[in-house]
């Protein structure tokens, strides 16, 4: 079995030759991950050399909108799916703002929709207000003790009413993985859509979106090593459907109706680099490759094994200790490497100062999770301390981890 070359991949990411950096241990990547060099070589290329309207006729303007023609074209292919079924606009909260607006177009009123109570709150908050406009909302509850969704409830919730069923492919607090593909053919067996929040989960591979049947799928490249921007894909077919929320003589253009502020240019183009990270990635690893989303696939296998060996040693350090509450599943194989605490005799704020102390970087927090936290007995208020990392984490920073643990918990 091929095993990632961490060293490999953090000479990709300037953050890690950064002496301001140096020594820290970064666990707080769910908040955001380090930027690729390719990502910021792409946007440091475009402010310097085509920072103008593009897909104008002259050399510069022609160049701009190349290069972001590029990056939907790059991430299409690594996704698999169709060039004009890749949005990007200002974030995904923003993303899913604008498509509730549309989806209601299409509903009438006492139409149902179903949301979880495991989401991040943008992909709560905005379906919820539909109640207010005649949609009728129902909810998916997670398991209180465990913070798991459990597919047999949906099932009791769905109906020949129900119109859309709203989840993550992971929380960003529970962090375990739900069955997306599963949970597609059961809403689609009722004529329903269904939308995924997966901000918590495209930092740990990209995914294949055609294999998982989502019919809307969307993440934060900001979490994916890129800008500041928000990846949705829509299916083709259902876009057409859905209502123009740009200006009105951008009804036709696919690009445009569901990103009515218009693009960000330069860090549209400058996605291009987190595939081309991957890419890299590929390369070193097994060679010349076949098309995109196979590449992606293995790339994504690649990423999740060495995640789950970290997670596995942080989580069996943890569960050996009775002075620390674990949020969601305590199998490494079945979560995020995003582990989420509340210490009993600690006050989250010490614990995090103590970790400083030791050079490692954590969040504390709700990290708009009020509902998922609210459902499991955890004030919001207070939050929990979060624990992030990504594939670029090595074995190493694990040690100084469960090293500044040992002190903070203390």
């Amino acid at each position: 079995m091929t095993e990632l070359d961490v060293e490999f991949a953090r000479s990709q990411f300037p953050a890690f030759s950064e002496p301001s950096l140096d020594g820290w241990a970064f666990f707080d990547n769910a908040g955001g991950s380090y930027a690729c060099g390719q990502v910021i070589d792409r946007l440091t290329a475009y402010y310097r050399q085509t920072k103008v309207q593009p897909y104008n006729s002259y050399p510069a303007s022609a160049a701009a909108g190349a290069d972001m023609d590029h990056a939907y074209q790059r991430l299409a292919a690594w996704l698999n799916v169709g060039v004009d079924e890749v949005h990007i606009g200002p974030s995904t909260s923003q993303n899913l703002y604008v498509l509730a607006n549309a989806f209601r177009e299409m509903w009438d009123d006492g139409d149902q929709i179903i949301v979880s109570t495991q989401d991040h709150e943008a992909n709560a908050g905005v379906w919820r207000r539909l109640a207010d406009r005649g949609i009728v909302v129902k909810e998916w509850l997670l398991d209180p003790l465990t913070g798991a969704l459990d597919p047999a409830d949906l099932d009791e919730l769905l109906t020949d009413k129900t119109r859309l069923v709203a989840l993550p492919h992971c929380s960003n607090i529970v962090a375990a993985v739900n069955p997306v593909r599963e949970i597609a053919d059961m809403a689609h067996a009722y004529g329903a859509r269904l939308v995924v929040d997966g901000v918590s989960y495209a930092p740990h591979g990209l995914p294949d979106v055609g294999i998982l049947g989502a019919d809307v799928y969307l993440f934060s490249t900001y979490k994916t090593w890129g800008p500041h921007q928000g990846v949705m894909t829509v299916r083709r077919e259902l876009a057409d459907q859905l209502g123009n929320q740009s200006h009105f003589f951008n009804s036709d253009k696919i690009r445009h109706k569901l990103v009515p502020a218009g693009p960000d240019h330069a860090q549209v183009a400058a996605c291009a680099g987190v595939v081309e990270y991957l890419d890299a990635i590929y390369h070193h690893h097994f060679g010349a490759g076949p098309e995109p989303s196979a590449r992606g696939r293995a790339v994504h296998d690649l990423f999740r094994d060495h995640e789950t060996e970290l997670v596995a040693r942080l989580l069996t350090y943890l569960g050996e200790r009775d002075d620390v509450r674990i949020i969601g599943p305590t199998e490494a194989g079945a979560r995020a490497p995003t582990v989420s605490v509340i210490p009993r005799d600690r006050s989250l704020r010490e614990v995090a100062s103590v970790l400083a102390d030791h050079k490692v970087m954590v969040g504390i927090g709700h990290f708009y999770g009020y509902r998922p936290l609210t459902a499991m007995g955890i004030a919001p208020q207070s939050g929990v301390l979060r624990m992030s990392f990504l594939h670029y984490t090595s074995h190493d920073e694990i040690d100084q981890l469960i090293a500044g643990l040992e002190q903070a918990l203390a």
